[in-house]
């Protein structure tokens, strides 16, 4: 039983893994249905390798939601959901058309397609390599954060977004890299003037917050860490912002802030694990990214390629029908 034209989004609630997933679904041409999934163990300690009676993978209570009839295209996200996506191959007899998002770990042949960034260095026939993250960032999207967010365009110029991560094995963001990047921040606004348009991820230390929010006082701008700050200006800050200084952190969020176009600047305090070092030399061979004080960056073309990766698959997805 199949679905057609139906496309299942499945993801677990991080929100990098859905912002990803559904940011290709926007461009599959599909009516979408999102399955937030979590998995019981063991399964949820060994997908997506442990298939063995997958269909008691799910509680109770979601497995009337994994049922048929199977959608004609399934896009997934992260580990938990490349264990749904794996067996909805045979499921569907292979009429499913299935994309994993990010290196699942074994061998990519159980999936139709899996996109992995390319400092993950997976290769294979049915693996696409972007260099950064999918995102929904285009020029239609920052126009929208604009009209969205008119007053963050009466801030005085430059107006530096600084987009905070949190810390990860290998980083550490703690309250001495929180002065040194302030040290930065306030340094240049000192010589520059302008504004400074602070976001906080769910991922930010609450003290790291804290320190922002006392250094910033006086400076004209934003610090947002949730919805007791208002409603997420993250679209507004992007589609207004001069520059942006971004923490060496996460790769979603620096593949977001490279897709706007201006400017991007980071600072690392100390070596980068290898596959995020990896990711940051790409970036910066492409001159996307760059030190926090280097004042020669310039505009560049953004790094915008989720429509390009959902052509291809729309073209794999048309000459496996035979159109």
């Amino acid at each position: 039983m199949l679905t057609p034209g139906e496309c299942w989004v499945i993801t677990d609630n991080a929100a990098g893994n859905q912002r990803q997933a559904l940011a290709l679904a926007e461009h599959m041409q599909r009516p979408v249905r999102h399955l937030r999934l979590r998995l019981r163990a063991p399964w949820s300690w060994l997908s997506p390798r442990f298939t063995l009676g997958n269909t008691r993978a799910l509680p109770a209570a979601q497995r009337s939601l994994f049922a048929p009839p199977w959608p004609e295209l399934a896009i997934g996200c992260g580990r938990s959901a490349a264990l749904l996506t794996r067996i909805l191959r045979p499921l569907s007899a292979g009429r499913c058309y299935t994309v994993q998002i990010l290196d699942p770990r074994i061998d990519p042949r159980h999936w139709d397609a899996v996109i992995a960034p390319r400092h993950d260095g997976l290769d294979g026939a049915n693996v696409l390599r972007p260099l950064g993250s999918l995102n929904t960032v285009d020029a239609r999207w920052l126009a929208d954060g604009r009209d969205a967010c008119p007053l963050l365009g009466e801030l005085p110029q430059p107006r530096v977004g600084v987009l905070l991560g949190g810390p990860r094995r290998g980083i550490d963001l703690d309250d001495d890299y929180a002065g040194r990047l302030l040290g930065h921040l306030l340094a240049r606004h000192r010589r520059e003037g302008g504004s400074l348009l602070v976001l906080a991820s769910r991922r930010t230390p609450a003290e790291l917050i804290e320190l922002f929010r006392a250094a910033l006082r006086d400076v004209p701008g934003i610090v947002w860490a949730g919805a007791d700050d208002g409603r997420n200006p993250f679209p507004g800050v992007l589609g207004w912002a001069d520059r942006l200084v971004v923490t060496p952190d996460s790769v979603n969020m620096l593949s977001e802030a490279c897709a706007v176009g201006c400017p991007v600047h980071t600072l690392a305090t100390a070596p980068l694990p290898a596959r995020i070092a990896r990711f940051h030399q790409a970036l910066r061979a492409a001159n996307l990214l760059h030190d926090i004080d280097d004042t020669t960056a310039s505009t560049q073309p953004p790094l915008r390629e989720t429509a390009a990766l959902a052509g291809q698959l729309l073209a794999r997805m048309a000459q496996r029908r035979g159109d």
